[in-house]
């Protein structure tokens, strides 16, 4: 169990913040798969302070996705501040992440996202500022450094616990690597040995044995999970039973994975509404949609598809075939009863 300032999150595995992935649905969903925390993507703080409705439709949420976070991104101190104090006003999450990992040039050109790892004055004067504009927690997310000449993760995450950042999650890659060559988790380890606040871990866990060594490797009060969620996330719950038990999971069977394609993509049209919500399925279903016999034509299948209910009838008959022809066995009671779960949207 992990608490930020005054809120207790009872499972040691989070899910990271994803552009393009981390919309209501998925959160809901790897909520209810067992996520401690969940993130929206990340928003842009001048989106939000101009009032652009994809920014601010980006942070609707529903109560049951909490504990939740919103991350933001932005250049400067009074724009991440105003856009912090409306977030707390207006979207009333239970934390707000500043971020300062994102590696993906688009952002840091702008000197946004890990980019402010090159400049540690204006990152404490973010930090203090956004910190000062409310009374929720603020987070933070980093990397190792900008490149190999500029490692600073300690000198970093030491100032931003200064400033008065509630926890910070740590990426030990350096943004110029991207998410090429391996984290180093022993930063990790370094880190959390001289914070007091909670320190979470992220990078290169890829199944529940290694959030398990990642933990007793650093010491670190959590793991986040980013890319390994993706059609995939039961492995927050995978995680929470090794972690609990020591019972190493079983891998979805191929008739899980369908299952839970299915159900995703319910969710996904009751919340942007059939049409959109199929085809912004479309992404998901080559991250769900693999590793077994014709899988690659399953899915050219679907993605043609212009109709969400033609989408739907066409997994339906994946489902009855895999019932019928697996010796792979039903789903798992725990699935189950995420599967059950009835989905709200306001």
């Amino acid at each position: 169990m992990m608490k930020i300032q005054n809120i207790t999150i009872t499972s040691k595995v989070v899910l990271a913040p994803m552009a393009g992935v981390t919309d209501q649905a998925f959160r809901l969903l790897c909520r209810r798969m067992g996520a401690g925390i969940v993130y929206t993507e990340f928003v842009s703080a001048n989106g939000i302070i101009r009032g652009n409705d994809r920014t601010l439709q980006m942070m609707r949420y529903e109560p049951e996705e909490r504990p939740i976070g919103v991350q933001i991104f932005g250049e400067t101190a009074d724009v991440l501040a105003k856009s912090a104090e409306y977030i707390q006003r207006v979207v009333n999450p239970d934390l707000i992440d500043l971020n300062f990992g994102c590696p993906v040039p688009k952002i840091t050109k702008k000197g946004a996202g890990s980019a402010i790892l090159k400049d540690l004055p204006r990152m404490e004067e973010i930090a203090r500022a956004v910190v000062a504009a409310v009374d929720i927690p603020v987070t933070a997310k980093i990397r190792a450094g900008w490149d190999i000449s500029c490692i600073n993760a300690t000198e970093t995450a030491l100032l931003l616990e200064a400033a008065g950042i509630k926890a910070v999650t740590l990426h030990p890659r350096t943004t110029k690597m991207l998410y090429k060559g391996s984290a180093k988790w022993e930063m990790i380890a370094e880190v959390k040995s001289l914070l007091k606040i909670p320190v979470i871990g992220n990078g290169d866990i890829t199944c529940a044995q290694d959030a398990q060594r990642m933990m007793a490797e650093t010491g670190c009060d959590a793991v986040m999970i980013g890319r390994r969620s993706l059609g995939n996330p039961w492995i927050f719950q995978e995680i929470n039973q090794f972690l609990d038990t020591g019972i190493e999971p079983l891998p979805p069977t191929v008739l899980e994975r369908v299952e839970l394609c299915r159900y995703h993509l319910e969710m996904e049209m009751r919340s942007r509404g059939d049409r959109s919500g199929a085809n912004y399925m479309k992404k998901h279903l080559g991250w769900y949609l693999k590793g077994f016999p014709n899988a690659s034509a399953y899915r050219q299948q679907l993605i043609r598809m212009q109709e969400a209910q033609a989408m739907h009838d066409s997994i339906n008959e994946m489902i009855d075939y895999f019932s019928e022809h697996s010796d792979e066995g039903q789903i798992r009671p725990v699935l189950n009863d995420a599967l059950s779960s009835e989905v709200s949207y306001g």
